[in-house]
């Protein structure tokens, strides 16, 4: 009888623990179900629409390495970016060195993540103009300020805005766009609507950055043959994949990970890329001391 009473308790705790086993597994299920996704707001480095398939690749490629949803949005401009991260609306943000800086400044985000184009972190603020203008130097350009329709692209682009209006103010033909000595001036809100502005004609020269500019022209979205550089500026820290500063460091490390792995053309092409590096604050000192500067963030 004892001996029957004694495999009676244990089959009970059995039961027990198995039980208490298929609750754990439903619990860790329903976490890892209701588990908010990790959201990424990107900057819209060519016109919105146009990174759509990259970025639903990338997306898929980043929710397999965090194991967990991925969601990224291209937004419309430069500052609703920022706003999103300022705000913890965002997980992460690819954002212009200058967008990136402020939202530095603002949140205390954090560079983990920046392309490389041709092996090398760094690119430049282009101005350009049609092949038809026969200048062949900014300096000759401004000769003839006042009947040049200058074009800027994102207000809070770094190649776009940033360099080439310190630039312009250093010569004396620039502080706003309703102060200056153009004809006029315009903000085109991309680089690749500044570029299609300039080889149409519709403006006399544009401010651009340097490897979204060659990327459209491998793409062929614009033709080289209408096109001629007039200035470059000093190499730039190329663009950041920033986090959050309470972000964890499994985290980061995935991301990192999963960027640097990253091979697939139609991703490296959205972003004028040929590979991922990794990425720190202080890459970006540079370009957060001419936002000083400008005013754009306090010291």
């Amino acid at each position: 009888m004892k001996k029957w009473l004694l495999l009676l308790s244990i089959f009970s705790l059995l039961l027990f623990l198995v039980a208490c086993s298929n609750d754990t597994e439903k619990d860790n299920s329903a976490t890892s179900d209701t588990q908010e996704p990790f959201t990424i707001g990107v900057i819209p480095a060519q016109t919105e629409g146009e990174m759509q398939t990259a970025m639903d690749k990338l997306q898929e490629i980043l929710s397999d390495s965090l194991d967990r949803d991925v969601k990224i949005e291209v937004y419309p401009d430069y500052n609703g970016v920022v706003e999103s991260m300022n705000y913890d609306q965002i997980d992460m943000a690819y954002l212009g060195p200058l967008t990136y800086v402020i939202a530095e400044a603002n949140s205390n985000a954090k560079a983990i993540i920046t392309q490389l184009v041709d092996g090398e972190p760094f690119y430049h603020s282009y101005i350009i103009t049609h092949k038809d203008n026969p200048v062949t130097s900014l300096d000759e350009l401004l000769q003839s300020v006042g009947e040049i329709q200058f074009a800027f692209g994102d207000p809070n682009s770094t190649s776009g805005s940033l360099i080439p209006s310190i630039e312009l103010q250093d010569r004396e033909v620039y502080e706003s766009e309703q102060e200056n000595k153009f004809k006029n001036v315009r903000f085109t809100g991309s680089h690749d609507a500044t570029a299609l502005a300039v080889q149409n004609k519709q403006v006399d020269a544009g401010a651009v950055d340097s490897a979204i500019y060659n990327q459209l022209i491998e793409s062929g979205k614009i033709d080289s043959e209408q096109l001629k550089i007039i200035w470059e500026s000093e190499p730039l820290f190329q663009y950041p994949w920033a986090v959050l500063e309470s972000t964890d460091d499994e985290t980061v490390t995935k991301l990192q990970e999963a960027f640097l792995a990253i091979e697939d053309p139609e991703i490296l092409d959205a972003f004028g890329a040929t590979g991922f590096t990794e990425a720190t604050n202080e890459d970006y000192e540079s370009i957060k001391q001419a936002a000083i500067k400008q005013g754009i963030i306090k010291e």
